[in-house]
């Protein structure tokens, strides 16, 4: 990959992160109003599936996709991750509860280690161990750590079995299909709960924020769609931990939150860890490509 299309790559993926973050901003604005998390995240379901439905390709005979047990399973994880992280996002800053979310990489690489017969790397292993030290600063456990840092976990937690079950998957449907799968499932699962929660007054800036909420999240996820499509896995999911930084400038600009120094420390050696991860990748991807050109 050339550095242009290597740029390309960085910009679509940090654009998606921070529309992914700037939804989630909305989430906290809803919160802080009072509105249940479980209202929001199906209301992120629900209006993201009707918004990308003309954009997914989706033809009839594809809906037999949701007679997988590793569609729905994904699609479950996911539901849960974020009602877990609109539910941190109440009383814990933007900043921290990416921080403490970024839990997920490293649940992801021993689940796929243990579920997928991948090989470990010993790389990686200390990238994503560093990375994870990162994590407990944010999360400072045995020094009052919080509810909400714990459903930010919990949130970390389900994101990275929803990646191993995406990686189950991936080889099988469409990206555009997967994705379209997610929000409908996640839809309907949420239903009964967003049912049995008190309903917010609808006025102009909660509807706003709403929908600010469903298209911040679909948008994100769209783009991460496009950029899949032009890069390999492997080098999109270190880019994802530059979502901290759009995520503790928000937390900055919307709410004056400002990381402590430890929580800075953390997010500082979790963006440091996936930088690492990209210069690991580039440099076996140039590796393999030299045993190529000799052979």
């Amino acid at each position: 990959m050339s550095a242009s299309d290597l740029f390309r790559v960085i910009s679509i993926v940090f654009a998606a992160v921070t529309f992914v973050v700037l939804g989630d901003t909305a989430g906290k604005l809803l919160t802080a109003d009072g509105v249940d998390p479980f209202i929001i995240a199906w209301t992120r379901f629900a209006l993201a599936a009707v918004f990308f439905l003309p954009f997914s390709g989706l033809k009839l005979g594809e809906l037999s996709c949701l007679k997988d047990w590793r569609v729905l399973l994904r699609a479950a994880f996911i539901a849960g991750g974020i009602c877990s992280i609109l539910t941190a996002l109440k009383t814990e800053p933007i900043a921290n509860v990416f921080g403490a979310f970024f839990i997920g990489p490293v649940v992801s690489y021993l689940l796929a280690i243990l579920f997928l017969g991948e090989k470990p790397s010993q790389t990686r292993g200390f990238l994503l161990g560093f990375g994870f030290i990162g994590v407990m600063l944010v999360v400072k456990p045995g020094f009052g750590v919080t509810p909400g840092i714990v459903f930010a976990l919990v949130a970390g937690v389900c994101y990275g079995a929803y990646l191993v079950t995406t990686k189950m998957t991936a080889g099988d449907y469409r990206p555009r299909l997967l994705l379209f799968s997610q929000l409908l499932v996640g839809s309907i699962l949420l239903t009964p709960a967003a049912l049995s929660a008190e309903l917010p007054q609808l006025d102009v800036t909660v509807s706003l924020l709403i929908a600010g909420s469903a298209f911040g999240s679909t948008l994100g996820n769209y783009l991460l769609v496009i950029a899949h499509r032009k890069a390999e896995a492997s080098l999109i999911a270190p880019l994802v931990y530059t979502q901290l930084i759009s995520a503790t400038l928000l937390g900055i600009l919307v709410f004056g939150d400002w990381p402590d120094i430890y929580s800075l420390l953390g997010l500082t050696i979790i963006v440091l860890s996936g930088l690492g991860s990209l210069l690991a990748t580039r440099r076996d991807a140039s590796r393999a490509t030299a045993v190529v050109e000799r052979s």
